[in-house]
């Protein structure tokens, strides 16, 4: 017999279907990959169907009048393969998208054995036979295909870390030239790409889609230059994160893998905490984190050095490193107890437990929170409002000038 005391809130689940109807129609007026789309309603369904089961097997341990089913697998394990010869571009990119979170597609890249995850669709580049490596992109691969061409992020031999594409190839991509893409790219055709923005009027919406929002040393600088760049262009900078993640801090794969003894790690680090710097410091424009999606650790702490924090009722946020082994950065010894004060600060960074947006704003770690169903559109509101009012636009900067002066000492000693 099953004894627990059970104390959840189980989430709204229409608000799933009508979160993924909002944010795909809006998507695709703004020129976004179709199969990113369907990866991320694959992803809706998944937590949707997690939740009708989570809220299923509660009401059953309540009632205790249930049958327990055999502990056997019911379904075979499914595995699918590639034929490079045969497989169209679209098919591809639906097996890989199947299986990216785990395990993976297994095939052979340049001979070395590996499951490919982190597909886009390519409109432009094409080569003489399929299977041809024709460019390469920020730690991505572009791959030929029968009819077309595709990217792929990452790879991950087997029994090792799922790492972006170029780090596990390495020599074997000697002659592969890079085919750049501007800093912040336009989205003009399907391709994969990064970093992109909405310009509405004196604000930026700046997108940052980095694959599980892990955060290496060099997208941590892009992702500067472009915040640094649109300094220049808008009053209102908003953080808005990924199709998946807001952000998860810094890149723990790359630095498990590393030979170096620590040197990425610590280049890894100190490039995030310049990026974080460059949002907390910016003195001339207001910043303001959109969190529709999950953050964790240097993640949250980026979101928490922008002058206000925004959040999806279906976020939760793990703002705390020890879990990992890790002590933390990011500014993270000022940003959290600026707003949650001292005592709460500590208890969440040794608790290490995950918290809802609600509880969030609750504490005050958040400004606001949305609903999934109406996020964009009151997140777009949110941050117009902010510049309506020149006035009050103006005396926001003054005091954020003010205290930045009059702190300034406290944030270069919680740098680290």
């Amino acid at each position: 017999m099953i004894n627990l005391e059970i104390k959840w809130q189980i989430l709204p689940l229409k608000l799933l279907q009508k979160e993924f109807d909002t944010i795909s129609k809006k998507l695709i007026r703004k020129g976004v990959d179709s199969a990113l789309l369907k990866k991320l309603k694959i992803k809706n369904e998944e937590l949707k169907t997690a939740l009708n089961s989570l809220e299923e097997l509660l009401q059953n341990i309540k009632s205790n009048s249930f049958v327990p089913q055999l502990q056997k697998p019911m379904h075979p394990k499914f595995q699918t393969t590639i034929d490079w010869h045969k497989d169209t571009t679209k098919e591809i990119i639906k097996k890989i998208n199947t299986l990216d979170s785990f395990p993976g597609v297994l095939d052979e890249i340049l001979g070395i054995e590996c499951h490919l995850f982190g597909v886009h669709n390519e409109a432009k580049l094409r080569g003489n036979k399929p299977k041809e490596i024709l460019a390469k992109r920020d730690g991505a691969i572009c791959i030929s295909t029968i009819d077309g061409a595709l990217w792929i992020t990452h790879l991950r031999e087997p029994h090792r870390f799922k790492l972006p594409a170029t780090y596990v190839l390495k020599s074997r991509l000697q002659g592969i030239k890079e085919h750049r893409l501007p800093l912040i790219f336009d989205r003009s055709y399907e391709t994969f790409y990064e970093i992109s923005c909405d310009m509405k009027g004196d604000v930026a919406y700046l997108h940052f889609d980095f694959h599980n929002g892990a955060f290496s040393s060099d997208k941590c600088i892009k992702l500067k230059y472009a915040f640094e760049y649109l300094k220049q262009q808008a009053k209102v900078i908003v953080l808005m994160g990924g199709l998946d993640f807001f952000s998860n801090g810094i890149h723990l794969n790359i630095l498990e893998d590393s030979k170096k003894d620590g040197e990425d790690g610590w280049g890894n680090i100190n490039a995030m905490n310049d990026l974080v710097g460059s949002v907390l410091m910016s003195d001339d424009v207001i910043t303001v984190a959109s969190l529709s999606k999950n953050a964790g650790a240097g993640g949250v702490f980026l979101a928490l050095a922008c002058d206000w924090v925004v959040c999806s009722d279906l976020c939760v946020l793990n703002p705390h490193y020890k879990t990992l082994g890790l002590s933390g950065s990011e500014y993270h010894t000022f940003t959290l107890p600026k707003r949650v004060g001292e005592k709460m600060a500590t208890k969440l960074l040794d608790e290490c437990l995950p918290i809802s947006s609600q509880k969030a704003k609750e504490i005050g770690m958040v400004d606001e929170v949305f609903g999934s169903n109406e996020y964009l559109s009151r997140l777009e509101e949110f941050a117009q409002g902010l510049v309506e009012d020149e006035d009050r636009y103006d005396d926001m900067l003054w005091d954020k000038q003010d205290f930045l002066e009059a702190n300034q000492d406290k944030i270069n000693e919680c740098k680290q």
